[in-house]
């Protein structure tokens, strides 16, 4: 598709773009858009200083748990685009710092795939209490001790806020630590593909490529027995 070589029709038909969305007024142009990002970035990191000097202050600082996280990413001009709800890299990815000097070692950095719904687990663990088996996620201090716990090797995204903000389609999608299979689900069905490895910037949409048949038959199959497995509650569409 012309400007958007690659991807399907619900891609490059979604309205946050910079420029000519109606949502947002941050979004006039790429220069707005990222003054205020930048801003908010500034405001946010003063704030968590606040927040950690209270206990450093007291005295408290090296008895105090710190989890430090985000809801979502941001696309901030990768294809025009500003906001979230695709599946794609700017859009996913997610800060997680951990601080307790009692568990987890300072300096440490890892590449296990955590979730949102790790927090809670995690929060729960640094609080010595157990995690109710009802709940999805798990504590990331499992991902970094000193022998850590085998580790998610797939995810499950969902996103069916439609016709709402933007007009993005419901998708649904798996991401591996190596691949990535999108599935638009509304007419018409539409797919992407990426080898995260060779291309982290999700440039060449390989579904339906011969050559990556064998992975594409295996996430979606790995993408269905997702959904069968994810509470159906919590699965729209």
């Amino acid at each position: 598709m012309k400007g958007y070589p690659g991807k399907p029709r619900a891609f490059a038909n979604a309205q946050n773009k910079i420029g000519t969305t109606v949502m947002s007024d941050a979004a006039r142009s790429l220069e707005e858009l990222c003054k205020d990002y930048y801003a908010g970035m500034v405001a946010m990191d003063e704030n968590i200083g606040r927040v950690l000097d209270h206990p450093e202050q007291t005295g408290q600082l090296e008895d105090t748990a710190i989890v430090l996280s985000s809801d979502h990413g941001y696309f901030l001009g990768e294809w025009r685009l500003f906001d979230k709800r695709l599946m794609h890299e700017p859009s996913i990815r997610v800060p997680m710092l951990v601080r307790y000097p009692e568990r987890v070692r300072a300096g440490q950095v890892n590449d296990a795939m955590v979730l949102d719904v790790d927090i809670a687990p995690t929060i729960l663990d640094l609080a010595g209490v157990e995690t109710p088996k009802s709940m999805q996620g798990k504590s990331v201090l499992k991902a970094v001790e000193s022998h850590p716990e085998p580790w998610r090797r797939e995810w499950l995204y969902d996103y069916y806020e439609y016709p709402g903000p933007e007009l993005v389609k419901p998708h649904r999608g798996i991401r591996t630590k190596t691949h990535k299979l999108i599935h638009y689900y509304n007419d018409p069905e539409e797919f992407e593909l990426y080898d995260l490895v060779n291309d982290p910037g999700e440039k060449r949409n390989l579904y339906g490529d011969p050559a990556y048949a064998a992975i594409q038959a295996d996430l979606t199959a790995g993408l269905a027995r997702l959904l069968r497995e994810t509470p159906q509650r919590l699965v729209a569409g």
